[in-house]
Order: structure tokens, then C-alpha cells, then sequence
């Protein structure tokens, strides 16, 4: 219950802030939202475009969690995620303060769950992100990018945004959950992942191993005339 509530005050708190700064009202965030999108980088501090596209590995970090916990939640993941590739941490929170803790899954693996839940997946996005910040190490000019964070609002945002995807996730149950869900009883790893800013929870799909799946089809409980089928609006 207390991380459910500090969650909430943290998203209360940044809907707050993100109306106080108003982006949407300068005339400077649209051009450089279009200019993140198509690509077209060429006069954009390289540090904004690589916090921008971390914006994206980092939903897809929640997603990997996510998904298998949705099963048995009364309310779906798919519109929070969906979200929070375009908000972060404003559409992301609120599905972390109103699912409830769960450490189990049943039933089979569908094709999105099973991509999710491949270590290729980690791997994949681990590469993007060593990727970015190496390209933006090597290009990046940091002085600048501090400037433009005092001074535009959109820049400050997505930054602070980056920094609360760090924090909340060892705030929610999710990883807790998840390491539960495989058998995993390491607290070295719970805490590498928890501690350690995106490469931490980056490492953990790396070596997590994949969820058990339950075959319906050649359960050995099941009579050989029964025709079992998968719910999937339950669990």
C-alpha cells in the first residue's frame, strides 16, 4: 500500500508540474516533437534525440513485465502501454498504482507474450541502448543540452520523464512479481536490477529464464474427448 501511494504522488505531482511549464502552449515543442519523429535531426542536440528514442526501450522494459501480469489483472495492459510510448511515465503510473500484486500465470503463451518473454527481447533492446548513449557520448554536446533544459520546457520534461522511468521501477511490485512468477530467489539480481538505471532492469531480461507454460492440449488430466480451450478474458 505504501508504494502504491507514493506512486500516485509522484504521478500527481508531475501532471501538476507538466501543467505548471505548459509545453504544449510553446511554440518551440511542436517543431521539435515533428522533428524527433520524421527523423530529421540534423539541428537537435543529439542528447534530446537519444532520450527521446530511450523513451521507447523503456515502455517496452514495462511491456516485458507487464503482459504476463495483465492475465490475471482486472484491468488490460495494452492501453497503458500504448500510453505511455507517448506520455512515459503519465499513462504508464497509473496502471502501476491500480494493478493488484500477482505472482502467478496460467494458460499458454501467445505470440506477443512469448516475444515479450524471449531473452532475444532483452538482448534487442540492451543493444539499442548501449547503441544510443554510445552515440550520444561520442556526438553529444552535454553543455548545450543543459542549456536547452533550463530554457525549453519540452527538453526538461522528457528528461525528468526519463529519470522517473528509473525510479519507479523498483517502486512497483512488478519485478517482484516477475522474479516470483520464474522461481527466481536472487536478491543480488533483484537489487542489480532495481538499483542500476535502465541496464540494470536491461540485464535482468537478459538472464531471466523464460515463464513456465502450461500445454492444455497434452495435460495428462485432461480426458482425451475434452475440448479445452483458453479464456483469455479471465485470468
Amino acid at each position: 500500500m505504501v508504494r502504491k501511494i507514493l506512486l500516485w504522488w509522484i504521478w500527481a505531482g508531475f501532471v501538476v508540474y507538466t501543467i505548471r511549464l505548459a509545453p504544449l502552449d510553446q511554440p518551440d515543442t511542436w517543431a521539435i516533437a515533428r522533428k524527433l519523429l520524421t527523423l530529421r535531426w540534423a539541428d537537435l542536440n543529439t542528447y534530446l534525440v537519444v532520450i527521446f528514442w530511450l523513451m521507447g526501450v523503456w515502455p517496452m522494459i514495462y511491456a516485458c513485465l507487464m503482459f504476463a501480469d495483465g492475465r490475471r489483472q482486472s484491468i488490460p495492459a495494452w492501453p497503458y502501454f500504448l500510453g505511455s510510448n507517448g506520455t512515459g511515465v503519465l499513462c504508464l503510473l497509473p496502471y502501476l498504482g491500480l494493478r493488484q500484486p500477482n505472482q502467478e500465470f496460467s494458460g499458454p503463451k501467445d505470440a506477443w507474450l512469448r516475444t515479450l518473454d524471449s531473452r532475444s527481447m532483452g538482448i534487442g533492446l540492451t543493444v539499442c541502448a548501449i547503441a544510443l548513449i554510445a552515440y550520444a557520448l561520442l556526438v553529444g554536446d552535454w553543455g548545450n543540452f543543459v542549456q536547452e533544459w533550463q530554457t525549453r520546457s519540452f527538453v526538461h520534461l522528457i528528461a525528468i520523464d526519463f529519470c522517473l522511468m528509473c525510479l519507479i521501477f523498483p517502486l512497483s511490485t512488478l519485478l517482484n512479481d516477475d522474479m516470483a512468477r520464474r522461481g527466481l530467489h536472487s536478491p543480488q539480481l533483484f537489487w542489480l536490477a532495481a538499483l542500476v538505471p535502465l541496464f540494470g532492469p536491461l540485464l535482468y531480461l537478459c538472464l531471466r529464464p523464460p515463464l513456465p507454460e502450461l500445454d492444455l492440449t497434452s495435460s495428462p488430466l485432461a480426458p482425451p474427448t475434452a475440448d479445452v480451450t483458453y479464456d483469455s478474458t479471465h485470468g
